[in-house]
């Protein structure tokens, strides 16, 4: 079954959420307001649920998994505020129609792992945390309780770009492409390292995918052997997906990581599928995209 690990889709119970709020994270109409950025006027069709199962079934895809927009901060809240917009969410992405599956969602201000067990048990595929949360030690020790979680249930952990800190002058400040090019690929990049030096320490046995290729940190292995510990082995647990990156990064991964550590991930309505699955590397390359790889790491087969 070919899969994509990365998509969003904002259904009616997590819009209508966000228009009941007045301070950000909210909606106002179809403009989204965030924190430290400009409005972003979102068009309705990106969020039509029955055009969007459509355009997955056109791109072949026999599951396609959505998550929680992480940048927009709804995991950074108080718990109070948090938990009726995971709660919409939820609830949404559990009655999705195929080929959809959805990664569940938990604050990360406020633990609450019994919360998150609760959520998951909705049939969820794993649990996806904001790379902002997991940047540092202190970040897997407030983290743990629910890395332990997905741990004992032998699920998958999938790390996305949290908010994009606004800048020393205020919203706008930037060009619009600014947050998807520098806090979002950092943040990535940072949570790659941090993982490495303290997740997989406290978590030996947990799956993990990084989107948008870990913001292409695993091409500086090579400077983490020079400069790091000095290893250079490929960790079997870990992957990274491919979203908004073409065959030169993509193959530039792959001989980093290796054709067994890469996933197929669109981002879509943000970036679309690639014309040629498997970013034209070769067939035997777009079957372990699309249809081997991510059967191990949302279920370990094969480890």
């Amino acid at each position: 079954m070919n899969v994509d690990v990365h998509q969003h889709l904002w259904t009616p119970s997590l819009v209508a959420a966000l228009r009941s709020r007045r301070e950000p994270p909210y909606l106002h109409g179809w403009t989204l307001h965030l924190d430290g950025e400009p409005p972003y006027d979102i068009p309705p069709a990106d969020h039509d649920i029955a055009r969007r199962a459509e355009l997955a079934r056109a791109d072949g895809a026999g599951r396609a998994l959505v998550s929680l927009s992480a940048p927009i901060g709804v995991e950074w809240l108080p718990s109070a505020e948090a938990r009726p917009l995971l709660d919409a969410y939820h609830e949404g992405a559990a009655t999705l129609p195929e080929p959809f599956g959805a990664w569940a969602a938990a604050g990360v201000l406020d633990i609450d792992a019994k919360a998150t067990a609760e959520d998951l048990d909705g049939g969820f595929v794993g649990l996806q945390l904001p790379a902002d949360a997991l940047l540092d030690s202190a970040g897997y020790a407030r983290c743990a309780p629910l890395l332990d979680l997905l741990e004992e249930r032998d699920l998958p952990l999938f790390v996305h770009p949290g908010p994009a800190p606004g800048g020393s002058e205020g919203p706008g400040w930037w060009p619009s492409w600014w947050p998807a090019m520098v806090p979002y690929v950092q943040q990535m990049h940072a949570a790659w390292f941090a993982f490495r030096a303290f997740g997989r320490p406290r978590h030996p046995r947990l799956r993990v995918c990084f989107a948008l290729l870990a913001g292409l940190a695993p091409l500086h292995g090579e400077r983490f052997a020079a400069r790091g510990d000095g290893s250079a082995a490929v960790d079997p647990d870990v992957f990274v997906e491919t979203s908004s990156y073409g065959p030169r990064s993509v193959d530039a991964v792959v001989r980093a990581l290796g054709m067994n550590a890469v996933v197929q991930g669109s981002d879509r309505p943000y970036a679309e599928p690639p014309r040629h699955p498997g970013f034209g590397l070769g067939a035997t390359i777009a079957h372990a995209f699309r249809t081997a790889n991510p059967r191990r790491l949302l279920t370990g087969e094969n480890h």
